[in-house]
């Protein structure tokens, strides 16, 4: 099992969390995702190893809904 941990800034509510979580869970390749607005951290465990394919797929997910990934 792999994991990622993104940070992202712009989560405000837990309403936030809850739309970052259901998108990404969404993608076939991840099993379970817990966002946290208060530490601006989104820990994704995957199914798989991690690409920079399925990283870019993330990224973009998270970006369409207007919030911004540090790196």
């Amino acid at each position: 099992m792999k994991e990622l941990t993104l940070k992202v800034e712009g989560m405000k509510c837990s309403g936030c969390e809850n739309r970052i979580q259901n998108a990404l869970q969404n993608l076939k390749e991840i099993k379970k995702v817990k966002a946290n607005y208060e530490t601006g951290l989104v820990h994704i465990i995957l199914k798989k190893e991690l690409t920079d394919e399925l990283k870019e797929e993330i990224m973009t997910t998270i970006k369409r809904m207007d919030f911004e990934i540090i790196e």
